[in-house]
């Protein structure tokens, strides 16, 4: 989309510019999942989305994983004030479906901080899984707290407030198909 500004999606807002285009995104979805296929050749495999913002890749990269896996979802909630979390992280949902002995690839939309991702870690590896993997759309590399490394990367993300596809501003722009920076 040449004029983003125009997509009455954004209602109105301004963006900075288009940082992935629809097209990008879903290239680079397919090539995500045909690398995670390769890297799961046997045994049982979960894709655990995390809630909110990773709904929109986690259904398009499960459909490019040409191999039987489940999916399920995870909510998690970072106590704290204003926009700095805490890093206590307090599950919302909590998957029922069983972990253990399954290989886990915990979905994220976007690391950032790295705080919440890393006690999500620590806690789903209580669950005994084979192995726990992370695949982000979206990685900043300013994850101070991160120390399970991101397996599975989508792009490498510019240091900006992004919207659009599953990323939100106050609940908004989530539907977008495109990735933008909000101006």
């Amino acid at each position: 989309m040449a004029n983003a500004s125009a997509d009455p999606r954004l209602m109105g807002r301004e963006v900075k510019r288009i940082v992935f285009s629809e097209q990008d995104i879903a290239d680079r979805v397919a090539a995500l999942g045909r690398e995670i296929a390769h890297a799961y050749p046997d045994g049982e495999l979960l894709a655990l989305g995390l809630l909110k913002g990773s709904f929109m890749f986690t259904a398009d990269l499960v459909r490019h994983i040409p191999r039987p896996l489940q999916v399920d979802f995870i909510v998690a909630g970072s106590y704290g004030s204003g926009t700095v979390s805490s890093g206590n992280v307090r599950l919302l949902y909590d998957p029922e479906t069983n972990m253990e002995g399954k290989h886990v690839l915990l979905v994220e939309d976007i690391v950032d901080s790295g705080r919440t991702m890393q006690k999500l870690v620590d806690l789903l590896e209580t669950r005994r899984p084979r192995s726990l993997q992370i695949c982000a759309l979206l990685h900043k590399h300013i994850a101070e707290h991160l120390e399970h490394p991101v397996r599975f990367v989508g792009f490498d993300a510019p240091n900006e407030f992004l919207v659009g596809y599953g990323l939100d501003h106050a609940e908004n722009f989530r539907h977008v198909p495109y990735i933008a920076s909000l101006a």
